[in-house]
């Protein structure tokens, strides 16, 4: 049997990137797949289709994460749509990086609200439902500079730390009726965007990391399948990095 047969995960922001590799991987562990991006595009329905091919039940849809009326909204579609959600995905992310001596309220407001006011609006409106159930896992994606802070990106590393704490509070908030809350905290991973930097600048970074790589969407895929599977039933309130060793 597959690690989440029968089971329906809610993953935003997944129309590519690390949500998109987490989609897959769940789908190809027999979840259905209900995902949110701020608009289901070429790249969403692509993204469909494939997990489609994958012969699972999957829809995506446009929502802004930022905005909790919106969120409600899309949850109650999802319900209506898959009669349950087993898995919470927080993953929509942006970011915004300035020096705090250049960084504006737009920047920060922008940043907290995607990364962190989202989490709080989508486990806002699972939590009834899961509660109902008695059972669910909700999986925030933070970083490893959640943990450790970084120079330039005040905003992004506060909205992260924040995911962590947030996942904490709510492992000890509904613990008692079988939900379970966790962090995951992605070091350098090779995606798109980290393509596009010099080689020196990569060759720098895999220097720092013992495993003296990157790390690939894969690699994040298959802690959240732990962690969304029943093989992590007496994980919570933990905060797990995927770094290579970086941040040890």
């Amino acid at each position: 049997m597959k690690l989440l047969e029968g089971k329906t995960a809610l993953i935003t922001g997944a129309a590519r990137g690390i949500g998109k590799a987490l989609a897959l991987k769940f789908a190809q562990e027999g979840a259905n797949i209900a995902f949110t991006d701020l608009v289901i595009d070429e790249n969403g329905k692509a993204t469909e289709d494939e997990i489609a091919a994958l012969g699972v039940k999957v829809k995506g849809y446009a929502s802004n994460a930022a905005k909790f009326d919106d969120t409600q909204a899309v949850v109650a579609e999802v319900v209506k749509d898959f009669g349950r959600i087993d898995v919470l995905v927080n993953n929509a992310g942006i970011t915004k990086d300035k020096l705090m001596l250049h960084m504006t309220e737009a920047d920060w407001d922008a940043v907290i609200a995607v990364n962190l006011k989202s989490a709080f609006n989508f486990i806002n409106a699972v939590l009834p439902v899961m509660m109902r159930q008695r059972s669910g896992s909700i999986i925030n994606m933070a970083s490893v500079v959640g943990v450790h802070g970084n120079a330039g990106q005040a905003n992004y590393a506060a909205s992260k730390a924040g995911l962590i704490a947030l996942a904490k509070s709510i492992a000890q908030e509904v613990g008692s009726r079988g939900i379970r809350a966790n962090a995951i905290a992605p070091g350098f991973i090779e995606t798109a965007m980290t393509a596009q930097l010099p080689d020196e600048v990569r060759a720098e970074w895999a220097k720092k990391i013992p495993l003296r790589r990157g790390g690939k969407v894969e690699d994040i895929a298959d802690v959240a399948t732990f962690l969304a599977s029943d093989m992590s039933s007496y994980v919570t309130g933990q905060v797990i990095q995927v770094d290579g060793g970086m941040n040890m």
